[in-house]
């Protein structure tokens, strides 16, 4: 009997199926992985703009984390959008008390169109008592630059927010560089070691969802006992392809297309 692996996230519900939520669950279908989620805010937004954000009542996430790990042991557990310190408070609380394997932070602050998903004043919190738990956290460059207090201009810049954000406490640091110019470079931090991975550029507006789409493709991997820098390559390895596949739907940035393995490239 095949061992099934299972995969949980925790993050924000996109109505629109590009982001959040739904690409993380599209996403660990596609590695074979088993999904469970735990909704935290419904987004109400699409392709082009964020409308309105509602936060799930800090009780009804602790009853759905309850839920699952009452009943399923995820082998690996990605956080995506934690838009409020009520959240992040919920959410940490819990992870201390069930302590999972492989917890993949995505610090989601911005929707792709540049929309607030994360109030500005709760970045701090989010550092001081969500960036700690991370086994793996998945900044992009923006999202670097708030974290470590520091401009990225470059992959030595890179490598210094590394440290920075490493010595705040994340055990292992992914900077990914789709924001840069020229090649997208990734680089992951180990706590001692630099790893470089590169991928071409794709021109191409759809990529609502990348960043959602990258980090669960790491916990998949992770949650199927790939070593960290295995699950990171291959995980960018995805996202590329599922870039290269995007989906013209929408009048904005459409979704990338997590299931062009299977169902061809449209």
């Amino acid at each position: 009997m095949m061992i099934l692996k299972k995969a949980l996230t925790i993050a924000g519900s996109d109505c629109s199926g590009g982001a959040g939520v739904q690409a993380d669950l599209k996403t660990f279908s596609a590695h074979g992985v088993f999904g469970m989620s735990v909704i935290v805010s419904v987004v109400a937004e699409n392709t082009c703009r964020v409308i309105g954000i509602q936060n799930i009542t800090p009780d009804m996430i602790k009853k759905q984390i309850d839920a699952v790990f009452e009943d399923i042991e995820p082998d690996a557990v990605k956080v995506g959008m934690l838009s409020s310190p009520e959240c992040m408070a919920t959410v940490s609380e819990k992870l201390k008390q069930y302590k999972p394997e492989n917890v993949v932070i995505d610090p989601v602050m911005y929707a792709k169109n540049g929309c607030p998903l994360m109030e500005e004043d709760s970045v701090g919190f989010f550092i001081k008592e969500v960036l700690p738990l991370a086994f793996l956290l998945t900044p992009n460059i923006p999202e670097a630059e708030k974290i470590s207090g520091m401009e990225i201009k470059n992959t030595n810049d890179m490598k210094t927010a590394c440290r920075i954000i490493s010595e705040k406490g994340s055990k292992n640091i992914l900077i990914k560089g789709g924001h840069s110019i020229g090649d997208a470079e990734d680089i992951l931090f180990d706590g001692k070691d630099f790893f470089s991975f590169k991928s071409k550029r794709i021109n191409t507006k759809n990529t609502h969802g990348t960043g959602c789409t990258l980090s669960s493709a790491i916990a998949s991997n992770l949650a199927l006992s790939i070593n960290m820098a295995d699950s990171v390559s291959l995980a960018k390895e995805y996202i590329t392809g599922a870039i290269e596949h995007s989906l013209e739907i929408g009048k904005g940035h459409g979704p990338t297309n997590h299931f062009y393995k299977f169902y061809g490239n449209k």
